[in-house]
């Protein structure tokens, strides 16, 4: 199954480099689209030699995020964040999940790129709650097959969980599958708002969403709390 890998950028000069190089060297044959939302800095420039293709798209991850699927020739599509390292076995652990014609996509479980306890625990949680609810964040590389991708319009095209809102209409069409190789993300975030902070405006932001508040007020909240 040929994948494409979508990775969306937006000031990512200092990771981009090494989150393309990890996608092109587990996976030589995936085809990698940038969707860059106008970045200021040298990420484009970083970012090309590892590319099949480089757009420059509206800027909102959701709306980058669309534009690289559509731009993509992949019957699955794998989303990447710019801060992610893909495990060295992504191609074979997503064909082997997508095998089973039940699956309809999936995730992998995450691991924050700081050694520390805490921050180790942080991302058992997030796996864990992930693998509960079979819905994912899109630290996660979220996978899922071209033609359930386009029956689901893609991204909400929202300023904020744009991700869990897939997530949630995609278990919708069959199983997920939640497979237990990482991917390591940047503790970044967490680093420099306070562990405690992060976790708490996170868990308020995905309770506010599910309650039902509209997605421009939670990207205020959000905005407000940095």
């Amino acid at each position: 199954m040929p994948i494409s890998a979508i990775v969306p950028t937006l000031n990512e000069e200092k990771s981009v480099a090494a989150t393309l190089e990890r996608l092109r060297a587990a996976g030589p044959e995936t085809e990698i689209v940038l969707a860059d939302g106008g970045s200021s800095d040298r990420t484009v420039e970083k970012a090309r030699p590892w590319c099949n293709r480089v757009l420059v798209t509206e800027r909102g991850r959701a709306r980058q995020m669309n534009a690289g699927a559509a731009a993509s020739r992949g019957e699955i599509l794998l989303f990447v964040h710019a801060d992610t390292l893909v495990p060295l076995g992504y191609v074979a652990e997503i064909a082997a999940a997508l095998a089973d014609a039940r699956v309809v996509g999936g995730r992998f479980d995450v691991a924050l790129d700081d050694g520390r306890l805490a921050f180790q625990l942080i991302g058992r949680l997030i796996s864990l709650r992930s693998r509960l609810t079979r819905t994912a964040t899109g630290d996660q590389a979220i996978f899922v097959r071209r033609d359930l991708f386009e029956r689901l319009g893609g991204f909400p095209e929202i300023e904020l969980c744009e991700d869990l809102e897939f997530a949630r209409r995609l278990k919708r069409l069959g199983k997920i599958a939640c497979l237990r190789n990482t991917v390591t993300t940047s503790a970044r975030r967490w680093q420099r708002e306070g562990l405690a902070r992060t976790v708490l405006r996170m868990w308020a932001i995905r309770l506010l969403y599910l309650s039902g508040a509209p997605p421009r007020l939670l990207h205020r909240f959000y905005s407000d709390c940095r």
